[in-house]
C-alpha cells in the first residue's frame, strides 16, 4: 500500500509476500518499484481504513472485551480484565480472535501486557502470533524493542537515532530533563504510559445503534451499597429501552467512570435473551465486589453490546399442570462465575468409539433426541485417555480375574462382556485394523469399572493385548 508521507510517496504496508522481496513500510515508493516492478501497488485511503478499523472495534466489542478501541493505524486496544475467563483465559481469547480473523483473510497479531504501550510494542515486534507478558514484567520484555515500538514521531525516532539512541532501555536509563528539552514532553510521556507510571486511559468505542443508558453524578460515589442502588437503577431504565425495540439483552457491559479517568468494568451474559430487571440485576451486583471505586465514580454506564427479539413462550392450555422448571437464571448464574466454555450438556455422538461418541452442548440447548445404546450402558465418568492397567485373563476372550490399576489390586466378583468396538479407519489410518474388546467389571468391594483389551486375541495386527481402564460406572 502506497501513501503520501509529507512530500514523499512510501510504503505505508506491505504484506508477507512484499516482505519476503526486502519491500518494507517507510521505504520511497520509487525505490520499492525498482526493486519490484511486479509488486502490486495499491493506493492507500485513510478514512476507508479508519472506518473498518471502527468496524472492526465493535465487533470485538460484541465478542471479547467490554472495552474496546481502535489504535491506528492498524491495531485494537482491549481492556479484557474481568472477561477471559470467559474464554478459558487470556491465552485462549487471543486465539479465539486470532483464528476468527484468519477465517476472513485478516492475518493479526496479539498480546497481553499490563499496560496499553507495552501491548502495543509487543504485538507489533515480539507476538508471533500471541503473547502474554504478566503485568510486572512489562518493562522489561519491551526493554529491548526498537523505540518506534513507543509510537513516537519519525523525526523524534531519527533525531533519537542521532544521538545514539536506539532501543527503549537505553533512552529509559538518559536523564530526563536534556532530553525533554530537546524533544519535548512527548517522549517521556510514551515511555511512562509504557512502564504504567503515566495512566492512559481508553476512550471505548461505541455503536451509533448501541442501546445504552448513563448517569451522571453530582458528587463522586464509592459505597458498595450505593453502587449496587444505581446499578439498579440503570437496569430498570435500560430495559424500559429494551422493550421499546422488542429487544432481550444477552450480554451487559456496566462502566464505572472513577475520577482519575480509570474506567472500571464489569461484563456479564445470558444465556438467552433476557429482560427480566431483577435477574439482570443480580448478575451485575455478584460482580460489584470486583470494583475498585478508587477515589470515586463520577459517571454509571450500562449497555447492551448484545441484544437479540425476546421470544415469549405461549401459556399453557392446562393451568392445572405442574410448570415445567426453568433453570435459565441458574446457568446465566455459574456462565458468569465459572466461564462459558466450563458450563455444558453432552449428547450422542455418531461415533462407536466411546471417547468420540459424545459432543458437547451449551447448557440451555434444545435435547436433540439421540440416545445411548441402552443393550451396552456406558459408564458415567469416561476418562479423556485410557489408563493402562494391569490384568490377569483365564483365556485371551475372557474377563480379568483380577487387575491393578494405580497400584491397588482388584480381585473381580462380577464380569459381563465382551463388547467388540472397532476401529474407524475413516477418521483414523492407524485404526484400520484396531479392535476393543470392553468389559464390565466389579470388584469384591462392590466398585464397578470399565475396561478393555487391545485385539481380539485371533490376530496380532488387530491390538497387542494390552488392558485399559476406561471409565467407571456410578
Amino acid at each position: 500500500m502506497v501513501g503520501s508521507l509529507g512530500r514523499k510517496r512510501v510504503v505505508l504496508a506491505a504484506d508477507a509476500a512484499a516482505l519476503k522481496l526486502r519491500l518494507y513500510p517507510g521505504m520511497a515508493a520509487a525505490q520499492a518499484r525498482a526493486l519490484c516492478a511486479e509488486a502490486m501497488a495499491v493506493d492507500a485511503d485513510p478514512e476507508a481504513d479508519h472506518d473498518a478499523l471502527v468496524r472492526l472495534a465493535l465487533w470485538a466489542l460484541k465478542l471479547y472485551a467490554p472495552i474496546v478501541a481502535p489504535d491506528p493505524p492498524d491495531g485494537l486496544v482491549l481492556d479484557i480484565t474481568g472477561a477471559a475467563h470467559r474464554f478459558g483465559g487470556e491465552e485462549a481469547l487471543m486465539t479465539d480472535m486470532i483464528e476468527r480473523l484468519a477465517s476472513v483473510g485478516v492475518a493479526a497479531r496479539a498480546a497481553v501486557a499490563g499496560t496499553w504501550g507495552a501491548a502495543h510494542a509487543l504485538a507489533r515486534y515480539v507476538a508471533n502470533p500471541t503473547l502474554t507478558v504478566a503485568g510486572d514484567e512489562s518493562g522489561r520484555a519491551i526493554a529491548h524493542l526498537p523505540l518506534r515500538a513507543l509510537r513516537l514521531p519519525d523525526d523524534m525516532v531519527q533525531g533519537l537515532g542521532k544521538m545514539g539512541i536506539d532501543v527503549i532501555l537505553e533512552v529509559e536509563t538518559k536523564p530526563r530533563a536534556p532530553l525533554a528539552l530537546r524533544f519535548g514532553p512527548e517522549l517521556g510521556r510514551r515511555l511512562d504510559q509504557a512502564y504504567g507510571r503515566y495512566a492512559e486511559p481508553i476512550e471505548p468505542v461505541d455503536s451509533p445503534d448501541l442501546i445504552l443508558v448513563r448517569r451522571a453524578f453530582a458528587e463522586p460515589i464509592g459505597a458498595p451499597e450505593t453502587l449496587a442502588r444505581y446499578t439498579l437503577k440503570l437496569v430498570e431504565a435500560l430495559c424500559i429501552a429494551l422493550e421499546a425495540k422488542g429487544l432481550g439483552a444477552k450480554a451487559l457491559d456496566l462502566r464505572f467512570h472513577r475520577v482519575d479517568n480509570r474506567i472500571e468494568v464489569i461484563r456479564v451474559a445470558t444465556a438467552k435473551p433476557v429482560r427480566d430487571i431483577k435477574r439482570l440485576a443480580r448478575l451485575l451486583c455478584d460482580k460489584l465486589e470486583t470494583v475498585d471505586p478508587g477515589f470515586g465514580v463520577e459517571t454509571m454506564v450500562l449497555a447492551a453490546p448484545i441484544a437479540e427479539p425476546l421470544d415469549w413462550k405461549p401459556f399453557a392450555s392446562d393451568l392445572t399442570a405442574a410448570p415445567e422448571p426453568n433453570v435459565e437464571d441458574l446457568v446465566d448464574t455459574l456462565i458468569n462465575r465459572l466461564g462459558a466454555e466450563r458450563l455444558y450438556r453432552f449428547t450422542p455422538a455418531q461415533s462407536d468409539v466411546p471417547e468420540r461418541s459424545a459432543q458437547k452442548l451449551a447448557a440451555t440447548a434444545p435435547l436433540t433426541g439421540d440416545t445411548w445404546p441402552a443393550r451396552w450402558p456406558r459408564p458415567t465418568r469416561l476418562f479423556a485417555r485410557p489408563e493402562k492397567i494391569e490384568a490377569v485373563a483365564l483365556l485371551p476372550d475372557q474377563p480379568p480375574v483380577a487387575f491393578t490399576w494405580r497400584g491397588i489390586r482388584h480381585r473381580v466378583k462380577r464380569a459381563d462382556g465382551p463388547e467388540r468396538i472397532f476401529g474407524e479407519w475413516w477418521v483414523r489410518g492407524g485404526e484400520r485394523e484396531g479392535v476393543r474388546d470392553y468389559f464390565q467389571l466389579e470388584d469384591q468391594a462392590g466398585e464397578r469399572f470399565w475396561v478393555f483389551r487391545r485385539g481380539d486375541g485371533e490376530h496380532p495386527v488387530t491390538g497387542d493385548l494390552s488392558w485399559y481402564m476406561h471409565g467407571l460406572f456410578a
